[in-house]
């Protein structure tokens, strides 16, 4: 069995179990909802159609959720003259699950069980996200972790650095020190003593070459 109902000025056809989406309704989530303006009504090869409802009949559904729509752009221009307006808007609407047709003392009902869950929450577990949490505003979350940061126990403060007395009179450092002592290496006297060495007398040629531009210098004179 299924039917054809209005609901906010739109007309929907339905049949016990369909999830039905509408404009918004009072109420809130698991409450009982009817629907009495039943435009036509269809049981297998029967149509009845109102003049212009139904009379007697009637569909029952169970609210799930009030939410906010799937956002709508408005763009807005003129051209040559610069005008450019985007406004964006979401319409409220309700979600229904249809329990059940009534007409003419015949009962349709739908067996399975209404579950409760919305959207926000199932998109939410599909990302791997707590909808708890996320749920949650800043402050009780800011709250929650700054709980256990409280009972945590302090931290033990760092030894303070020793002095210059208190490291040499440390008795690890003082033996430290006289091993190195002992296994200082020690200069030899023979290296001690060496003397240096003597710079390298320069060639005969060399040191003749100044004495004869002297004399070249002097003969020069002369025969001037």
């Amino acid at each position: 069995m299924y039917a054809v109902i209005k609901t906010g000025g739109k007309q929907y056809r339905v049949q016990p179990g369909d999830l039905l989406i509408v404009e918004k309704l009072d109420g809130e989530p698991g409450a009982n909802v009817a629907f009495g303006e039943v435009l036509l009504l269809g049981d297998g090869e029967a149509v009845t159609v109102g003049a212009p409802l139904v009379d007697g009949a009637s569909v029952a559904a169970t609210l799930i959720e009030t939410r906010k729509g799937e956002k709508v752009k408005i763009f807005k221009k003129i051209r040559r003259q610069g005008y450019r307006r985007t406004r964006g808007h979401r319409q409220a609407e309700t979600v229904l699950r249809v329990t059940g047709i009534t007409a003419g003392g015949k009962e349709t009902k739908w067996d399975g069980t209404v579950d409760l869950t919305t959207k926000a929450e199932l998109d939410a577990r599909a990302r791997g996200f707590d909808f708890a949490t996320l749920n949650k505003p800043k402050k009780a979350l800011a709250a929650a972790e700054a709980a256990p940061a409280a009972k945590a126990p302090a931290k033990k403060a760092a030894p303070k650095a020793k002095t210059a007395e208190e490291v040499a009179a440390d008795p690890a450092v003082k033996e430290a020190m006289a091993s190195a002592e002992t296994n200082a290496p020690v200069e030899t006297e023979a290296k001690k003593a060496a003397p240096k060495k003597a710079a390298a007398p320069k060639a005969e040629g060399e040191a003749k070459k100044p004495a004869a531009k002297k004399a070249a210098k002097k003969d020069d004179g002369a025969a001037e």
